[in-house]
């Protein structure tokens, strides 16, 4: 029996879930029928220098439960890309256009796809944010102070 699944597959950290992974997923599920997206385990994060806010088990539950994923799959190495491909059969290996040329290696296997990203929206973008918007425990509560103070005067 003949398949005509077409088989693509993406790889990504996917924390602070925002509209550009979905963008992502939706794009990929239109470029193919069988979507595999590969999470970044905490551990890889941490070899590649990076930090995620969420933990691993909830980012591939909340990719998992995307519609336009079918599979979902720790990713442990750098190496594991052509293994996947491989394993997977698939047709399309797709990611963002902020690594492109470091897969061509891959088009022995499967073509290669480098995609523009959302415009606006990343999560790095967003943990930015996040670190100018923290404060301390101390500077909280001196604002809930003065908020105090100036409802008093108010009344």
């Amino acid at each position: 029996m003949k398949t005509n699944r077409k088989t693509v597959i993406t790889y990504g950290t996917f924390d602070l879930f925002h509209i550009g992974h979905l963008n992502l997923f939706k794009r990929l599920k239109e470029i193919g029928n069988y979507l595999v997206v590969g999470v970044s385990t905490d551990d890889f994060n941490q070899a590649k220098g990076k930090k995620s806010i969420i933990p691993f088990e909830q980012r591939i539950e909340i990719v998992r439960s995307i519609k336009y994923v079918d599979l979902a799959i720790p990713e442990k190495s750098w190496e594991q890309k052509l293994y996947d491909v491989k394993k997977y059969k698939v047709n399309i290996f797709a990611i963002g256009e902020d690594w492109k040329g470091k897969f061509e290696f891959l088009k022995e296997y499967c073509e290669v796809l480098y995609l523009p990203r959302t415009p606006g929206i990343s999560s790095t973008d967003i943990r930015k944010l996040l670190n100018v918007l923290s404060v301390s425990k101390e500077d909280l509560l001196k604002a809930f102070e003065v908020l105090e103070q100036i409802k008093k005067n108010l009344e």
